[in-house]
């Protein structure tokens, strides 16, 4: 295996002009750990080369990534805040036009930073600013406000609290709405992407669009309790990696990457920390992408917690514009 020294993860020039490596590390971990072990886990992340980490309100790390922010600038690992590309996310809660800046604010200070590279809205969902996730109950889900919570996502980044904007888990029409009144276009769209659910129909769209994909589960979500092992058990892949002399992961995430998608991948083990980037300077055949093509396409996250018969989303098919 080459050393973690050898491997430079490649950034890519977004639509706000801003760069951002093409690998992220994941924050989001369930349960999570106690913070001082988080703070361990992603100082290792650093040291094995990764420089862009991904949290959101909702996981509960922003904190830990705040602390291993400022213990690599203490150790000398890293020279600037800078070096770092940050992103977290707006939780559907705070999905109101009133409440997107004051829950960046919160963001920000648990992070300890004075600005974040990239703010997403989480989901295309609304919801009452109390409610439990794990017991939403009737009239908790709200009619989303597309045009007024970006606009407000707009206004974090006209204030310079955020370097770009953008969205995780919209598809190609809410994506078109969205850009009808906006006046800066979202950078990413965040979404499941991997070779069980392919994405495409929004791939080809968002690229259109000028938006850049990156992937979340792209090894399907393994040992999570929404994922299963589709991905790192399947036969396909696991005879492109035996020919190829590399992992099951290796070419899952090498196949996102040559599909013009960016990727968030996690672990917490040192050694797959490094396997996961060493992805670059060699390619899959064109055979080999066609066999890829050939496996059967499933949506693993169908986000049935926000249906509700009479509220604004009265079905998964409804919530996913079809695309499942």
């Amino acid at each position: 295996m080459e050393n973690n020294l050898e491997v430079k993860i490649p950034e890519i020039v977004l639509n706000s002009g801003h760069k951002m490596p093409v690998i992220g590390f994941g924050c989001a971990v369930i349960p999570p750990p106690p913070l001082e072990e988080l703070v361990t886990i992603f100082i290792q992340a650093m040291e094995n080369g990764y420089r862009q980490f991904d949290t959101a309100s909702a996981y509960g790390t922003e904190e830990a990534v705040g602390k291993a922010v400022a213990k690599a600038l203490e150790i000398g690992l890293i020279e600037s805040r800078d070096e770092l590309f940050i992103t977290s996310k707006l939780w559907p809660c705070d999905a109101h036009y009133e409440l997107v800046l004051p829950a960046i604010k919160a963001t920000l200070s648990k992070l300890g930073l004075e600005y974040l590279d990239l703010y997403l809205i989480h989901w295309p969902v609304r919801l009452k600013q109390n409610a439990n996730i794990k017991h939403l109950v009737e009239g908790d889900v709200l009619p989303f406000d597309i045009q007024g919570t970006w606009k407000a996502m707009e206004e974090c980044c006209e204030l310079g609290l955020t370097k770009s904007v953008g969205l995780s888990n919209f598809t190609c029409e809410k994506i078109s709405k969205l850009l009808q009144n906006a006046t800066i276009p979202p950078a990413i769209n965040q979404v499941e992407m991997n070779v069980c659910w392919q994405q495409r129909k929004l791939l080809p769209f968002c690229k259109e669009k000028g938006i850049r994909v990156c992937a979340w589960s792209p090894l399907g979500a393994y040992g999570n309790y929404w994922g299963n092992n589709e991905v790192l058990e399947n036969q396909v892949l696991q005879d492109i990696a035996a020919a190829k002399r590399k992992t099951v992961p290796q070419v899952a995430l090498r196949w996102i990457y040559e599909q013009g998608a960016s990727i968030v991948v996690k672990s917490s083990n040192s050694e797959r920390m490094k396997q996961n980037m060493q992805i670059f300077g060699w390619e899959l055949a064109e055979e080999e992408k066609q066999k890829i093509f050939q496996i059967p396409q499933r949506r693993t996250f169908r986000a049935d917690r926000y249906v509700q018969p009479n509220g604004p989303i009265k079905s998964a098919e409804e919530f996913w514009d079809g695309d499942l």
